[in-house]
């Protein structure tokens, strides 16, 4: 199939982009990579009236060390992350899970803030910015809001973005000494799009102690108390008797073998942490 008939409009600042989304009146979309939105135009899933081209911004294509955190423009690509083109991410977590989404070509063009816009359950920046506590900057004619990562999605491919506005940057804590974290998700096939997937993240210095599930079929579901005792106990919190009832809790609809699925990944993750090796990873 081909797009619906879409005026196209390239924008090369921010202001400019916002001022076109804005009269637009929630017909006009933003596309940065266009790697989920291209092909959701082509099968008509998308049919908006006007198509607004991020992608070449310069604010959004800038990766700065601001105190703690490091902030990422919205359209810088998972390439550029896996590769380590900027020197605050080159020791970050995030150029490993930047390595694995879908292919090369992809993460060529496919970036942050179009995979967190788009919202799908599966996509990889979506748990694991929620899970490493990630605040997301979204900016409109009202003005500028921040908010977690773990708060942007409402349900599969819906988010709490409004029609004008548009996310022009993503905040993560930099690396510390203290930091451990694991991420793993099951693929049919490398590249394919994930069944079940677990992320974690313990910080004694900041602390914070997340374990996280994606690909459940809507926003990521955090597994707070899990995580609480996981940090306090160590390995004796994380056995597969305890992470298999954690996961239970979280997906009481879900039928054995997904459970089973989830189980696992929340494993793996907690194994590339090195949790299993410390008996403790906070006071």
């Amino acid at each position: 199939m081909k797009a619906a008939k879409f005026a196209y409009t390239r924008v090369f600042d921010v202001d400019e982009a916002i001022e076109v989304l804005a009269k637009g009146g929630g017909t006009a979309k933003a596309m940065s990579g266009s790697q989920s939105f291209g092909p959701m135009l082509n099968l008509r899933l998308a049919r908006p009236a006007q198509v607004v081209d991020v992608a070449n911004i310069a604010a959004l294509r800038a990766v700065s060390r601001k105190g703690e955190w490091v902030e990422i423009g919205a359209a810088v690509t998972h390439a550029e992350i896996e590769d380590g083109v900027y020197p605050p991410l080159a020791a970050h977590p995030m150029r490993q899970v930047a390595g694995g989404i879908a292919y090369r070509a992809i993460r060529s063009r496919g970036t942050v803030g179009g995979s967190l816009a788009h919202a799908d359950p599966a996509a990889d920046w979506v748990v694991t910015l929620a899970a490493i506590g990630a605040r997301i900057v979204l900016r409109s004619p009202r003005g500028e809001r921040t908010i977690e990562a773990d708060g942007l999605m409402l349900g599969a491919y819906t988010t709490v973005l409004e029609a004008d506005e548009l996310i022009v940057a993503v905040h993560v804590p930099s690396e510390t000494p203290t930091t451990r974290w694991g991420y793993h998700k099951v693929c049919r096939k490398p590249g394919e799009f994930a069944e079940a997937s677990a992320a974690v993240y313990f910080d004694v210095s900041r602390r914070r102690a997340r374990v996280v599930l994606g690909a459940a079929d809507g926003p990521p579901i955090l597994l707070n108390e899990f995580a609480a005792e996981v940090a306090s106990k160590g390995a004796q919190a994380a056995g597969r008797d305890k992470v298999s009832a954690a996961v239970g809790l979280a997906l009481p609809d879900r039928d054995g073998i997904d459970r089973k699925l989830f189980t696992a990944c929340v494993e793996r993750a907690l194994e590339q942490s090195g949790v299993f090796s410390n008996h403790k990873l906070a006071e």
